[in-house]
């Protein structure tokens, strides 16, 4: 066992002991981010390393129930990145999944479609923005239309019966704008959009509410097994593993009496901001799932990094594509799809491309020449419109058919693992799952009452089906903040900016805001307004609110040039698309 009086270890809690006013300071606003911890804290009942959305379904969850002696079970949020939400959660196809097309029988079966319930009704409560905009399989050849009946067979196995196959006349009405060669159709109704930025925020967020502390850019390094109950010095944090996993530091709040201090040892994450202690340890690493799960002394699987490549086009292509085009999925993968986007884009992708390095979010040439090729036959008229960004995520690919979801009670660690792209839909029923799951291993768990728990966050909307706040007269004139637009291609405000920086938590950089408030994310990719951005979002996280506002004289008539560049440029794309359909006529 590693020495308490390590150098290291007193230099951060001298370090800590300096800034202890700060600390409690921070403890007292209730943040459960701050950045210090005393001494004295005891170990976390539970802690959960990786701050993705999974982790923190996983660590709001976990925060509404209490231990053995009646108390608040006392949970960690870790995660490597300094923000939540920064790896694979931020960089998805944001489709809620009715889990028609899962393997039934399977546990991502199960978990999709209760997920589906849960998200869609937790979404209704916090604001985040979801739009049914339904789905459409389309078959391109005779192999794949002899396969949509056992498609729609197998959605009757997983619970969905709204399934239906369509002919090739009725996927051309839903579709006019689809290339030649469509064969036939299965409908999917339920199939919707959501915000996926949002989405783990809000649930970070209420994990912090229920009292979850968020330790921010600690990466698990090493773990070790300790006999006894231990406490930690210096900045009780610890981190997620390699890899998407994220990690929150559990900041000086208390000196944290256990739920669950009757049995067992503890484990000890070490990060390079200190160690982490905790009865139990969940691993909902991501990317480093395998490497963390190798700490514990297990083998169990392999994480390859899959790399999707996107395409966002501009919002004038939106009336292309109302509802999700899905291929239909063979054996080598689900293919290519069509996507409207929560924020009034379409989306062309995924790429699907196996790598070594899991750190390789860059585009490639090979990928984009891919989309356009794919493009070209699902949709032409598609390309015809301006590419507004292009991204690409990685997602963890394991040598397992199924979610792997595995607990160790000897060691007091349970593996959350495997969880593909419907991570997003089944997270809140994994959550469930999980907590079942550790009861069964032992730990002692119960609701908290439903008095006791604070009412889910209200979030800001991104969506552009919905009312936006320069948009909303009422809003404007209680707080002009709202009516100062600063980022003209999303029309975010000065007011949304604010807000992020004032949040429980706010963003640790650009990036950040652009998942909070959609600055910078339109078509000139922050080419106009990002110099004013990034001076609000410096103001803002200095004082908490943006500072006085310094807009050079000629930037009202740059902007007043942009919009009449764009509306001209909007007129003109109208009448090119008429033209087209009298031609077609």
């Amino acid at each position: 066992m590693t020495d308490q009086t390590d150098p290291d270890v007193q230099a951060e809690a001298e370090a800590e002991a300096e800034a202890g006013t700060e600390a409690e300071a921070g403890t007292e606003a209730g943040t459960g981010t701050e950045a210090q911890a005393p001494a004295d804290v005891r170990p976390y009942d539970v802690a959960v390393i990786g701050a993705g959305v999974v982790g923190s379904a996983i660590a709001r969850e976990l925060a509404g129930l209490t231990g053995r002696a009646g108390r608040p079970l006392s949970v960690a949020l870790l995660d490597a990145r300094d923000d939540v939400g920064d790896g694979t959660s931020k960089a998805n196809t944001a489709i809620l999944h009715t889990g028609f097309d899962a393997k039934p029988g399977t546990l991502e079966s199960r978990l999709v479609r209760r997920g589906y319930t849960l998200l869609s009704s937790y979404a209704e409560s916090t604001g985040i923005p979801v739009e049914r905009t339904g789905a459409l399989l389309v078959a391109w050849t005779q192999e794949e239309l002899d396969s949509l009946p056992g498609l729609r067979y197998k959605a009757v196995a997983n619970g969905y019966e709204h399934c239906e196959t369509v002919t090739a006349d009725e996927v051309y009405r839903q579709v006019p704008a689809l290339g030649p060669g469509a064969l036939g159709g299965l409908t999917v109704p339920d199939e919707s959009i959501i915000c996926t930025w949002t989405t783990t925020l809000a649930l970070a967020t209420d994990a912090q509410a229920r009292g979850a502390h968020i330790l921010l850019g600690h990466r698990v390094e090493s773990v070790r097994r300790d006999t006894g109950t231990t406490s930690t010095t210096g900045d009780s944090d610890t981190t997620s593993a390699t890899g998407d996993s994220d990690t929150t530091s559990a900041t000086g709040t208390t000196s944290a009496t256990s739920a669950n201090d009757a049995t067992g040892g503890t484990t000890t994450l070490l990060t390079p901001r200190g160690p982490v202690t905790a009865r139990w340890v969940v691993n909902a690493a991501g990317l480093g799932a395998d490497v963390l799960d190798g700490l514990f002394g297990h083998r169990r699987f392999t994480v390859t990094p899959r790399r999707g490549e996107l395409l966002v086009y501009d919002k004038l292509a939106r009336p292309l594509a109302d509802r999700i085009v899905l291929p239909v999925p063979s054996k080598v993968g689900k293919g290519v799809l069509i996507s409207p986007t929560i924020y009034g884009n379409v989306m062309l992708g995924p790429t699907a491309e196996d790598l070594t390095d899991r750190t390789d979010t860059g585009t490639s040439e090979s990928g984009f020449a891919f989309l356009l090729d794919k493009g070209a036959r699902l949709m032409p008229t598609l390309l015809e419109e301006e590419v507004s960004a292009s991204y690409a995520g990685l997602r963890a690919a394991i040598d397992h058919g199924d979610y792997l979801i595995e607990p160790d009670p000897e060691q007091r660690y349970l593996l959350v693992g495997g969880i593909r792209s419907t991570g997003l839909t089944a997270s809140l029923a994994i959550a469930e799952y999980v907590r079942g799951v550790l009861a069964e291993a032992g730990l002692a768990l119960e609701p908290r009452a439903v008095a006791d728990l604070p009412a889910p966050p209200a979030m800001p909307n991104l969506g552009e089906a919905f009312i936006r706040p320069y948009q909303d007269a009422a809003l404007i004139a209680k707080d002009s903040a709202y009516g100062r637009v600063v980022c003209f291609c999303e029309r975010v405000t000065e007011g949304e900016i604010r807000d992020a920086c004032r949040s429980p938590l706010p963003p640790a950089g650009l990036d950040g805001l652009r998942r909070r408030t959609r600055a910078m994310n339109g078509r000139c990719q922050g080419f106009y307004c990002g110099a004013r951005v990034e001076a609000l979002l410096a103001d803002g996280l200095a004082t908490g609110q943006p500072g006085p506002r310094r807009i050079p004289p000629n930037e009202p008539a740059q902007h007043e040039r942009y919009e009449h560049h764009e509306q001209q440029e909007q007129h003109q794309r109208h009448e090119h698309h008429q033209q087209d359909q009298e031609t077609s006529a």
